[in-house]
């Protein structure tokens, strides 16, 4: 362990080590298994000519996401949710979250009338889940978006900025960034910070488990976020090449 106390002996601010592998799913208009440590998320962009009834006729297109866990993701064996006959409350909130984190940074209607799914699907859950699912997911659709302006379908990127995600809490009284399953289950607090390449923030997620956190605190989970970030951004863009 180093000095800070984490079961995975890393520093305060150092990340799990993060692997990035494109075209995993070589039938996906777009696709990368993400890897935050041991947690292992497989995302796919599929393309659909079509809008939600909803959207018909307005000249823009729609982002969304599914995600899911496979069965033995954990440690022990989780029941399939089509099984069980419906999503989990859990996995329909992070499936909005992952949506609504791309749609930030998408140009509904410069992509016209076309809908691309990102279907999230983890394979190995170790903390996490929902970060690493952001950040891969954002590859695959970028993937998915220059295939259609290398046709010429399109004539401008509608993915106008950059989105990726980060854990970070307090744990042991320490401001830590990047929670494993270690940390994320005995943590005081919890953060999920989506942050844009711009510089800008998409969503916080934060509660405290054992009391209130301090503003002190905050700034600093805030801080190891966006450090983390600009590390993330660099992944995705060396990614892409």
């Amino acid at each position: 362990m180093s000095d800070t106390g984490r079961p995975s002996g890393r520093g305060q601010n150092q990340m799990r080590e993060i692997t990035i592998e494109t075209g995993a799913a070589p039938y996906a208009e777009g696709s990368c298994l993400i890897s935050f440590g041991n947690t292992r998320v497989l995302c796919a962009a599929s393309i659909d000519d079509r809008v939600p009834p909803w959207l018909r006729g307005k000249a823009k297109g729609w982002v969304t996401a599914e995600y899911g866990m496979l069965p033995r993701a954990t440690h022990t064996r989780g029941r399939r949710e089509a099984a069980a006959g419906k999503q989990s409350g859990r996995t329909q909130e992070i499936q909005r979250l992952i949506g609504r984190s791309l749609r930030a940074v998408t140009d509904l209607g410069q992509l016209g009338e076309r809908q691309i799914v990102l279907d999230c699907d983890v394979l190995q859950a170790d903390g996490g889940t929902r970060t690493a699912s952001i950040t891969g997911a954002w590859i695959a659709l970028k993937l998915a978006v220059l295939g259609l302006l290398d046709r010429g379908v399109l004539v401008h990127d509608p993915v106008f900025d950059q989105a990726a995600a980060i854990s970070c809490g307090i744990w042991e009284d320490r401001a830590v960034c990047d929670l494993d399953y270690a940390e994320d289950s005995t943590a005081q607090t919890d953060a999920n910070f989506v942050l844009s390449g711009s510089g800008g923030l998409i969503e916080v997620q934060a509660s405290a488990e054992d009391r209130p956190m301090t503003k002190k605190q905050f700034s600093e989970i805030m801080e190891l976020a966006e450090s983390a970030g600009e590390t993330l951004f660099k992944l995705q863009r060396d990614a892409l090449k």
